[in-house]
Formats: C-alpha cells, structure tokens, sequence
C-alpha cells in the first residue's frame, strides 16, 4: 500500500514539477556534474569549497589499476579501515574513523542502500558500472538523515556517453576466480544510456565448499530537455551467494551452510530549473533486500549442534526527497522535506538437539524530515550551514545539525584553511527494535548519537602537479545501543542505549605526478576509546571502559606509485602496513581479549594496450595483477584465515572508443 501511495505522490510531484513554465534560461552548467562533488551538499559544489575532508575515486582509473570490488577501492584511503570475515565474497565492513561499521551511510546514486539503521555488507559492490566514487568524512545526518555519523560514500554509476560505446571482459585468477563483464552506453548531449551485467565467481580459500558467486545487472539513463529539466534514472539487479564452512570464530565445522542477498534498488531524480536562480529537485527511490542464511541438515556434529537452520529477512525502503534551491548573489539556500518509509519481514526456523524452534516479524516504520542548508562565499572565505529535523513515529523528533567553513587564505590559493563540526544519528535497527526468539528487542530505544568536529589544511605542491591535505577530527558516541545476556525476566529485552565512546585521529593524504609518474600516498593516526561501558563490565563486556574498540587499527598507511613506460604500458605497486589491533576469541566464553598483529601487503600488476589512443583505451587490452605478492599470513579479524598470493590475468575488448582514460 505504502509503495504505491509514494509512487503516486512522487509521481503527481513530479509533474508539477516539470509543468512548471521556464521564466529564465538557466545556466547550462546547472545540469553538468563533471569535476563538482554532488554528496556533501544539496548542491554540486567544487571540491575547494567543500569543508568536509573529502576523496574522488575515478571508477576508469580503478579498474586500470586491476581493482574489481567498492571494498578493495576503499582499502587505501585515509581514515577507512576495511574488515572482511575470511575468505572472498564474506562478510565485508567498513569502518570510518573509528565509528562502527553501521555509522558509514552507503549511497547507490543517491540512494541508500544500509539495512535500516544497520551495517552494508561491501562484498556485494563491484566497480563495473561505477563512474566514480565520493567519500565524505565526518557527520552527514543534516543532510542525508540516520547512519551517516561518521561518514558517507557514494558509489555513482556511469550514464553514457555522446558515442555508443560497448565493452566485455574476463578475468582469471586465483582460488578458481572468473569475472565476466560486458557493457553498453551510447546517447547524446541531451539523452543518454548504459546498461551493464557483471559476475563474479571463486572457489574461496578452504578445501570444502567455500564458493563465492555475485552477478549483477544494472542501468542507467539520462535525459536532459530543451526547456532545462533533467531526470537521471538508475536501476540495479543483484544477487549474491556465499558458502560458508566455518562457525562464528572461523573454525571449521559446516559443509553446506551458505547465506544469500537479493538486492534491487531504483532512483528517479527530476530537476527542474525556473529560472537562473531557482531550481526544483525531486528524489523518489525504493530498495529492497532479501537475504538470510540456508544450513539443510548434514550431520549431528554440524553447526556446533544444529541440525538444520533456515532464516529470512526482508527490507524494503521507499522514500520521497523534495528540494527547492534558492541562489541570491553568492549564496545558494536550499529547503527540504523528505518522508520514508521501512517495512521489515523475518522468518527462522531452526532443528537441533534440543528440539525445534521458529520465529517470525513484520514491522513497520515511518519517517519524516524538514532540512535546510546553505551555502555562502565572501571573497576567499566559504561558510556553509545546515539542520535537520527528524520525526520517527517509532522513537519521536531528533535534531541534527553540521556548520563548515574552508579559506584561502592567500591569492595563491595554494593553501586552504577548512574547518566542520556537527551532530549525527544512527536509528536502532528493526532486529535491536523487535526480535522475538532468543534475543528480545527493545522498542523503547532511542537513536545512537555523535558529535564530532575536524580542522584542515590542505596545500597545493610543485605549481599544481601535486597536493598534499591534512586533516584531525574528533568525535564523541553517546547512547550507543548495548547487548546483554543478562536479563531479570524472559519478557525482558536485551537491548539498551547505555555505552559511549570516542575517537580521534589524523589523516594524511599526499598525491603527485611527475612526467610520467605518479604516486599517491595516505596515512592515519587513530585512538579509539571506551568512555562508559555501560552495565557490563570484565572480561566477554562488550564495552570495557579504558579499551579501544575492536578492530580498528592506530595506525595505517598505504603507498601506490604507477609509471606510464611508453604511452601504452604501464606498471605500478601499492604498499600497505596496517598496525596492530585489539579483538576477541569468540570461540571462548567469556570472549578472551586477544591482540592481531601488524601485516603489511605488497601488490604489484601492470596493463598492456595493445593499440594505444591517445583519448580513449585501446580496443584490446592485457592487464595482470598479484596480490598480496609476499604471501604474508594474516587476520583482519580473529579465527579468520585471510587470503595468500593471489594472480588475476585480464582482458578487455572495447568497442567504439570504450571509456576515457583517467588521468
């Protein structure tokens, strides 16, 4: 019921919209996003103006470097640590300075794609159809609503281009890997369309059943009119299986448990420009994920005791974001209202020796906000300013607040002051809200919260040919929802909003090219720390106050040098160190502390065009890449065997130009 009355007031909006009569001929740039950064403000802005520490990837420029996966782009970037649960294609989170893996908001074109107050698995992301990727540090609820506490990332996917272009390629590698790729775009300056089907396959990293299988179809068309509207339309298919043999503490027990996600998501964004100074914008998205895990019954020792284990969860999110912009002279404000709705669906059913057991849910939430923000420049110095109010009929009204300011300070513009604070929030999830079996939720909770803060400098070097940006941010997590054994009575839950925490640290990010070298390079400095554990305190607490929080490393650094030999062949190698950090060994109970040491990887590969272009990739292209070339042993998380050496052969056939080569 809900998705259709959105659709149709999205729709009736929509219409309004482009009904609206053009007073003025708008500016042609309105609708041209190239080199603006469209995530850390209602408005594409240019990266110098932006306050927030804030990275572009290059979807072109990843994929020539051997990079298949959103998880492995993000491996090297400063203030971002990625985990993954053993083997390819496991469970794979992000953490952003230091917050926990559900306090990064993940948009797929604009949409968010997060479990409804939870963590995004990145396993399921490849880079396919991915045109670029911006990473916005620090708080973002004042724009973007709940889970964007410590950050934002962005994945945009390509529309085409003024030529029809095609692409197919395959990989080979490692541990059974097979990719299969294969694209089209084509348009004009006024329409445009890309279409994209990729999969994925490896055999994983253990003698049993370890296969990992991802395929994914996805699209996008744009169309731009004469009378200066704008709609950006983008649908993603994708499905995901991952056989599993071990048990939460990576030890060996299953031979046929695997989970699986079915993951779609649609956008229609309108915009519609009025005049010079007034623009009209409209969002309207619906997500849907279906996943659980499937463990058919083999043998009495299987799955520490159970038998047999079925589960099902399935969310739906639609939402309906409205905007008007305002430019006065230098200032651009900009009012919204935005209303989502969540709806959540769980079945699971399990046989052990203890009999058999089932449980089941279906909820539902809804969500309101009004947000303003604002953006002005006075000569070299460029303020910007934003709030949110939040109204969930779950947990009631919330206010989020972010202020900003970046200036140059000289006419060189060579070097640039940037300084953000604000206040973000995380909703519990439907689990933390309603679980029924053995664990019971708690519909009282109320949102996790942060406040954080961060200052800048960033210096341009060697007449423009390089940059170097330094960055320190401090937060502070209150409310943090917290999970106990320990209950008075059976109709008790074990959920409640009792720990708090803080981290701060320091990003370092340097990139330069010389002739035909490049390197880039990023180091982070982190301290993460428990401020009140709550009721639980010893050994096995979740939070223990005085400790750093799991998993997140001091310190971090990351080298990539490439080197373009002869216009048409180039070699490079990344270098990666990551320190020491804190976890525990969940196969004892109480969970010991344990300490995972320090691991540094080395990566090296190279690409080969055939038929070099001086604009576009060649038609046939040979790439190669080693990872982990060392064979280094390591955990990113304990009991959790990583990957060794691993070899992956490309090769690429473009048609019609294929994609530009990044710079």
């Amino acid at each position: 019921m809900f998705v259709r009355l959105f659709t149709l007031v999205g729709c009736c909006l929509c219409i309004c919209i482009l009904g609206t009569p053009a007073c003025l001929t708008a500016q042609e740039s309105l609708f041209s996003l190239e080199g603006l950064i469209v995530t850390a403000s209602p408005t594409a802005q240019k990266a110098e103006n932006v306050s927030a520490n804030v990275t572009v990837l290059d979807g072109a420029k990843l994929r020539a470097d051997g990079i298949t996966s959103v998880a492995d782009a993000l491996r090297s970037e400063a203030g971002i640590h990625i985990v993954r649960n053993g083997s390819f294609g496991a469970v794979t989170s992000v953490f952003m300075r230091g917050g926990e893996s559900d306090y990064v908001l993940v948009l797929l074109d604009d949409m968010q794609i997060n479990q409804p107050g939870g963590a995004f698995d990145l396993a399921e992301l490849d880079l396919a159809q991915v045109e670029r990727i911006e990473i916005v540090r620090g708080p973002g609820s004042a724009l973007h609503g709940s889970d964007a506490v410590s950050g934002v990332i962005h994945v945009i996917t390509r529309a085409g281009s003024s030529s029809t272009t095609s692409h197919v390629s395959t990989r080979i590698g490692s541990y059974g890997r097979r990719d299969f790729t294969a694209k089209i775009g084509g348009g004009s300056e006024r329409a445009a369309y890309s279409i994209s089907a990729s999969r994925t396959s490896t055999d994983g990293i253990f003698t049993t059943n370890n296969q990992h299988v991802n395929s994914t179809v996805s699209g996008s068309a744009r169309l731009v009119t004469a009378d200066k509207t704008r709609a950006d339309l983008s649908v993603r298919l994708g499905d995901r299986r991952y056989h599993f043999p071990t048990d939460g503490s990576g030890q060996m027990m299953d031979a046929n448990s695997f989970t699986y996600t079915d993951r779609n998501a649609a956008s229609l964004r309108v915009e519609r420009s009025v005049s010079e100074a007034l623009n009209f914008e409209a969002l309207i998205g619906l997500t849907s994920t279906s996943g659980g895990l499937d463990d058919a019954p083999d043998n009495v020792a299987d799955t520490l005791g159970f038998f047999g284990f079925t589960s099902l969860n399935h969310f739906r999110r639609s939402s309906v974001n409205l905007r008007a912009h305002l430019q006065v002279d230098e200032m651009v404000v900009t009012g919204g209202w935005e209303i989502e709705h969540e709806h959540q669906r769980s079945f699971t059913e399990s046989s052990s020796q203890f009999g058999t057991s089932s449980d089941q849910s279906d909820n539902d939430r809804l969500n309101q906000a009004y947000y303003a923000h604002a953006t002005s420049r006075y000569q070299n110095i460029v303020l910007n300013g934003g709030a949110r109010l939040e109204h969930n009929e779950r947990f009631g009204t919330f206010a989020t607040w972010q202020i900003g300011a970046t200036w140059t300070p000289f006419k060189s513009e060579y070097t640039r002051l940037r300084g953000s604070a604000g206040r973000a929030l995380k909703t519990p999830t439907f689990f933390e809200n309603f679980a029924t079996g053995f664990a019971r939720g708690n519909p009282h909770l109320e949102p996790e919260s942060s406040i954080s803060w961060e200052f800048g400098i960033d210096r341009t070097l060697f007449e423009g040919a390089g940059e170097i940006r330094l960055t320190w941010f401090d937060q502070s997590f209150e409310d943090l929802i917290q999970f106990t054994f320990t209950r008075p009575t059976p109709m008790d839950p074990n959920y409640f909003n009792l720990a708090a925490a803080s981290s701060r640290g320091l990003e370092l990010q340097l990139d330069t090219q010389w002739r035909k070298l490049s390197a880039s390079a990023t180091w982070t400095w982190l301290e993460t720390e428990v401020t009140d554990s709550g009721f639980e305190e010893g050994p096995g607490a979740t939070f223990i106050r005085g400790e750093a929080l799991l998993r997140r490393p001091n310190h971090k650094a990351n080298l990539h040098v490439a080197v373009n030999l002869n216009n048409h062949l180039d070699v490079y190698a990344d270098l990666g160190v990551t320190g020491a950090r804190s976890d525990r060994n969940f196969s004892s109970f109480p969970a010991a502390a344990v300490t995972l040491p320090s691991f540094g990887l080395v990566s090296i590969g190279g690409r080969w065009e055939v038929f070099p272009s001086a604009q576009n990739s060649s038609p046939l292209v040979f790439d190669i890449r080693l990872e982990n070339a060392l064979d280094v042993e390591f955990q990113e998380i304990f009991g959790f065997q990583a990957p060794g050496r691993a070899l992956q052969v490309g090769l690429s056939l473009n048609f019609g130009g294929g994609e530009k080569k990044a710079p």
